[in-house]
């Protein structure tokens, strides 16, 4: 009975030493795999990159994402950095233009790791990279705005404003010089602020108020050329108009004065007497002057026949005959006609003797 006993704890104990012995060697593969997971291996996330330094050089530059094998530590180490595009706003920068106004600009640059084993040997760490970023976009935009005056940033003509030419210029050396010195590739570089010193506020509004009269000098000597424009047309139309309407009326006047001519003629031709007495009435016309003066009664005859003919007679023929004496004299019956030509050349007769007797 004791044997039977001693051999059952004995079996007892030899199958917890093997389970213990499992258990053991399990507990060391786990180890064995930690230690080999830490120390031999590394993962490179998505947009990340790395480089793997053994003894600190650079063995291996990773560049897409995975699990990579390498030596544990001391022997090899992994730096990783950020592969995605990134934003810095630089440092405020006071600095000055080609007519020596003092301007503060802040730019904002955009960039990403291009060379990471240059990036790694020349940066060395995220922490530095701003600072040499800032000094690129310093560097560049004292440069630059050295070779232009305020007007190109800061102006009321639109003409002058130089800012993408200016932007342009900053980016292109900027990128070149963080390319070829830190592995860095810029993709932007912009002007995100831009502010005066108070000293300068008012030589700025000086300028300004100079730009807007200078504007309004244009302006002004534009309006008065086109006025002097307009005034000269006027001018030359208004001489050409003159100069139709006395050619019209020097026409009107040869036409008029043809057509009295004619009607004189008919009339005189008609008329012997009438003819030989408008004659004698030409010379004793010309005995007297401008101060003779005539006095007749219009009411009594044969010179009511003047007046009450006058207001009744019809214009015949050309509309701008005169209706004077010589006119009415042949429109009048003969007897009204003879009387009042003898009475008007006796009235003339006596004006004319009274005015040889006053000379």
């Amino acid at each position: 009975m004791r044997n039977r006993e001693n051999k059952k704890i004995a079996k007892s104990e030899k199958k917890h030493s093997v389970a213990g012995l499992i258990a053991k060697y399990l507990t060391a593969a786990v180890v064995i795999l930690v230690l080999f997971w830490f120390g031999f291996t590394t993962q490179v996330r998505e947009g990340q990159c790395a480089v793997i330094l053994r003894f600190g050089a650079v063995r291996e530059e990773i560049t897409e994402a995975g699990l990579y094998l390498k030596l544990p530590w001391p022997f090899e180490t992994v730096v990783n950095y950020d592969d995605k595009l990134q934003y810095l706003e630089s440092n405020k920068l006071e600095t000055t233009t080609r007519d020596k106004r003092n301007i503060i600009i802040q730019s904002y640059v955009a960039w990403e790791i291009e060379d990471t084993v240059l990036y790694h040997s020349s940066v060395g760490s995220q922490g530095k990279v701003s600072s040499y970023l800032n000094d690129q976009v310093f560097s560049a935009t004292n440069s630059i705005m050295g070779g232009y005056d305020l007007t190109a940033l800061v102006s009321l003509e639109k003409e002058q404003i130089r800012i993408d030419q200016i932007q342009d210029e900053i980016f292109a050396r900027v990128r070149d010089n963080c390319l070829a010195n830190y592995g860095i590739k810029v993709t932007d570089v912009r002007i995100l602020r831009l502010s005066l010193p108070d000293t300068n506020l008012e030589s700025v509004f000086e300028q300004m108020r100079a730009d807007s009269q200078k504007e309004i000098d244009i302006i002004l000597a534009n309006a008065d050329k086109e006025a002097s424009k307009i005034e000269s047309n006027a001018a030359a139309d208004a001489s050409e108009i003159e100069a139709a309407g006395k050619n019209e009326a020097a026409a009107i006047k040869a036409q008029t004065e043809a057509e009295v001519a004619r009607i004189y003629a008919e009339a005189q031709k008609a008329n012997i007497e009438l003819y030989k007495f408008l004659q004698n009435l030409d010379t004793m016309v010309n005995s007297v002057n401008s101060s003779t003066i005539l006095v007749v009664k219009a009411n009594e005859y044969p010179f009511n026949i003047l007046t009450e003919y006058s207001k009744n007679m019809e214009i015949e023929g050309n509309e701008t005959v005169v209706h004077d004496l010589t006119y009415i004299l042949t429109q009048l019956p003969e007897a009204d006609r003879e009387a009042l030509i003898t009475a008007v050349a006796a009235l003339i007769e006596d004006a004319a003797a009274k005015n040889a007797i006053g000379g």
